[in-house]
């Protein structure tokens, strides 16, 4: 069986290894201190649960859906004009199966052999296999400590940005925790209208801002309308990641091409799962908030504590991610990754699984109690792996 060359254009699944070491260490009884996948730990609250159990007893909704319902789209309306103050109407409005769906599929829609996308790096991987997929061509922009991890566009020569059709933007940004501030978005907003170029906003993380900047839509900027849209998910915030809600919003002639592609794909999210969409959507936002405070300390908890024992670890100024530089010098950072979790039991992501510029650092996940994390760096200490 001869399989498609596409399928070359993407390495091995970079988690295996880690995967089979952290069963081993588990079968031979010790501990794990699981820090490296982005899931919340945090239950979903129980008025959106009860919201998908109740619909899921009624046999019709069991049936395609086939679009999405008029109240699911007006409610991410009414939730973009309460929580970012931004008006959208209804057909700038377009469910998908999870953001990593929707940014695996939507450079389909966009995208001819060979066009040109930029993309950030470091960068979440679907951002990567999403243009692959498109069979474009990849120009990465760079978001390193010297521009405080946001996005340098002076590194995209006029001919690349002259090329380019779509560009990818993540902020707060995974997995660097920066966050943008009004001055980048209106660097980026200028930015694409000079080289006409759509923007592809990844807005996971609006709702885990630390500090003084606050999170806010893409849409949020002037003229961002006339160039962008953005992927808005209600996974992190409302702790429903397996549920896989997640919408296109923004220029309506995007949402059209997008929900065409999708159409041809998919039959609509499942009808219980819109109705617990819509409950969330209209929901009151406190818990979220106090979420927010939580992930917070949990980051003090562990950059902190890391600082404390002479890892030097940036504090992460947004989303549920911290990013730390290897310590050990000339060491990759899967080498790393292996020996920390041999060593302590602490379990992070190699920065080379996100881009050409991930290579030096590790990602933590704030995904464990305060508690925890406390022990989770105790363990680190008393391994001995930072003084060497």
């Amino acid at each position: 069986m001869q399989f498609s060359r596409r399928l070359n254009a993407f390495g091995d699944e970079i988690f295996a290894s880690l995967n089979e070491k952290k069963l081993q260490r588990e079968r031979e009884g010790k501990k794990i201190y699981n820090l490296s996948v982005g899931t919340p730990d945090f239950a979903a609250p129980e008025s959106i649960r009860n919201a998908l159990i109740e619909a899921a007893k009624d046999p019709e909704n069991w049936k395609y859906s086939l679009r999405d319902i008029p109240e699911l789209t007006q409610s991410v309306c009414a939730y973009y004009r309460r929580r970012f103050g931004v008006e959208i109407a209804p057909e700038m409005v377009a469910s998908c199966n999870g953001t990593q769906e929707g940014m695996g599929h939507i450079g389909l829609a966009l995208c001819d052999v060979g066009d040109t996308v930029l993309l950030p790096s470091p960068c979440y991987p679907v951002f990567i296999a999403g243009a692959k997929m498109a069979e474009a061509e990849i120009f990465y922009y760079p978001m390193t400590e010297k521009t405080n991890f946001l996005p340098d566009l002076t590194a995209i020569p006029e001919w690349v940005a002259r090329r380019a059709k779509y560009m990818v933007v993540s902020l707060p940004a995974n997995p660097m925790g920066s966050v943008g501030t009004r001055e980048t978005y209106e660097k980026i907003i200028a930015f694409a209208k000079k080289y006409d170029i759509l923007i592809v906003h990844d807005n996971a993380y609006s709702d885990i801002v630390f500090g003084e900047e606050v999170g806010r839509s893409f849409l949020s900027y002037p003229g961002a309308e006339e160039v962008g849209v953005e992927f808005f998910s209600l996974s992190k915030s409302f702790n429903v990641t397996g549920a896989r809600i997640s919408f296109l919003v923004g220029r309506k002639d995007v949402v059209a091409a997008f929900r065409k592609l999708r159409s041809q794909i998919d039959f609509g999210m499942f009808l219980p799962v819109q109705k617990a969409a819509i409950v969330a959507l209209n929901s009151s936002l406190d818990g979220v908030k106090a979420q927010c405070e939580e992930y917070r300390a949990r980051r003090d908890e562990l950059c902190g504590g890391f600082q404390k024992i002479g890892w030097n670890i940036p504090d992460s100024k947004g989303s549920m991610f911290v990013w730390a530089p290897v310590p050990k010098e000339g060491v990759t950072s899967m080498a790393f990754c292996l020996e920390l979790m041999e060593r302590s039991g602490v379990l992070c992501t190699p920065g080379s699984s996100f881009g050409p510029l991930g290579e030096g650092f590790v990602r933590f996940a704030l995904v464990l109690e305060r508690k925890i994390i406390r022990e989770a760096v105790e363990s680190v200490e008393r391994c001995g792996i930072l003084k060497e």
